[in-house]
């Protein structure tokens, strides 16, 4: 549940705020006229999403046993690939994101069209409408309990929508480059564990056959039905008796990435003003 709230935040977030930007900008510039074709954007991209997860669940149950293992390890690396850009992405243009927002709505209003912030505002909710669905998809599989990661995901979700509602209606300006980092950590963790899924399951279908010897017992930790089985198991993605190449998988995706996320950034000093004489 936790790992599925957290990927619900984190993708909807840069959405709702995209959204939530955009729209305090239409507001402040007196464009009010411009917000219902905004939301109806805003409403198609969610349709869409939802239209193409169901699709895309609907395909993953109609085939047999060893393509679903082959399907799922397909789906599990284009979710950490994703993720991982995304991360990445957003670690370095966090910061600046609302500015560059701004300045880009200012330049579609100068052109006398708002037509670019309706599509803005409808590509952000579909893009990471597209990638939550992937990646959730992805969670839900590894982790074996669908009620519990869709509550999880619903809860992230609302809880992201409700910070773009504030951050539109002007009641909180958010701290992007401090949030991103620590949602940014919790998800490099969690995109880890899919990297250790898709070991498991490049394995069952007979791709992966090195590496399987077992190399750590953690039975004494992940224990059914504990809060440590619960975060070893549905964040972290470790499994009681992780073979050599899950181990290996983990540490290799997980170490250099954290250092991407956490590594210090200069913050950039604005251009000296010159003084008139």
């Amino acid at each position: 549940m936790l790992a599925t709230f957290v990927v619900g935040l984190r993708e909807g977030l840069e959405a709702s705020l995209i959204v939530g930007i955009v729209a305090a900008f239409l507001v402040q510039r007196g464009e009010r006229r411009a917000l219902r074709p905004v939301w109806a954007g805003v409403l198609l991209a969610v349709a869409l999403c939802v239209g193409a997860a169901a699709a895309l669940q609907a395909a993953t149950r109609q085939l047999p046993q060893r393509q679903q293992e082959q399907l799922e390890t397909v789906l599990a690396l284009a979710a950490v690939a994703v993720v991982t850009y995304m991360i990445v992405w957003m670690t370095r243009h966090a910061r600046s994101m609302r500015a560059d927002l701004e300045h880009a709505a200012t330049s579609a209003l100068g052109r006398g069209s708002s037509r670019a912030l309706v599509a803005m505002a409808f590509l952000a909710v579909l893009r990471e409408g597209l990638e939550t669905s992937v990646f959730l998809l992805a969670t839900y599989r590894a982790s074996g309990r669908h009620v519990e990661g869709a509550l999880g995901a619903s809860l992230g979700l609302l809880l992201a929508v409700a910070l773009g509602y504030l951050v539109y209606r002007g009641g909180v300006r958010l701290d992007l480059g401090r949030l991103f980092r620590v949602t940014g950590v919790l998800l490099v963790l969690v995109a880890a564990g899919l990297v250790v899924s898709a070991a498991h399951t490049a394995h069952e279908a007979g791709w992966l056959l090195v590496g399987q010897q077992r190399a750590l017992d953690l039975s004494a930790l992940v224990e059914p039905g504990t809060v440590r089985a619960a975060l070893f198991t549905g964040v972290l993605g470790w499994q009681p008796r992780p073979t050599v190449a899950e181990v290996v998988g983990w540490l290799a995706y997980a170490l250099p990435v954290l250092v991407v996320v956490l590594r210090p950034r200069a913050t950039p000093t604005p251009a000296p003003r010159s003084v008139p004489a």
